[in-house]
């Protein structure tokens, strides 16, 4: 049951919105870049109307505090990203296509794409329908020729790989 959505006139362009339902309550300015930014000044400015809030971050107390955090926090505007924001850099190794398992056979070695494909319930279906057959191994077998025809017809395989 949900309840009908209200619109609200945005204060900044005046301009009907819907406002997001888990703050329809509080929510005065629409979505828009400038009305966000107006909604933002318009806090600030409630915030240090305030009594006590004028003069938050000013004052003898305030301004050592900040010079007690700046020299515990050293340089930090000038800190490099986190190393996993980082880009990666590659070695120049060309890729060994031709390598292949010794471990599982050919004919056994599947890819992402054989498991996704039979995975998809469509896919499956009509598979068995067209091979007559429900049997799982049979639908594997069929898809599997099905991805390196498909894959010949689009020469991203060459014949003598298949």
């Amino acid at each position: 049951m949900t309840r009908s959505q209200s619109r609200r006139k945005c204060r900044c362009c005046s301009k009907f919105f819907v406002p997001d339902p888990r703050t329809a309550d509080r929510q005065r300015y629409c979505f828009k870049a400038g009305c966000r930014q107006a909604s933002k000044a318009a806090s600030q400015r409630h915030w240090l109307s305030k009594n006590g809030n004028g003069d938050y971050f000013r004052g003898a107390q305030e301004v050592g505090r900040v010079q007690a955090w700046r020299r515990s926090n050293p340089g930090y505007w000038r800190r490099k990203k986190p190393s996993s924001q980082r880009i990666q850099v590659i070695d120049n190794q060309a890729a060994n296509i031709d390598q292949s398992s010794c471990n599982v056979p050919r004919e056994l070695a599947r890819t992402l794409q054989d498991d996704c494909l039979t995975q998809d319930p469509a896919f499956v279906g009509l598979i068995s329908m067209v091979t007559g057959s429900t049997l799982q191994e049979d639908i594997a077998v069929t898809a599997r020729q099905l991805l390196l025809r498909g894959r010949n017809i689009l020469g991203l395989v060459g014949p003598e790989k298949c």
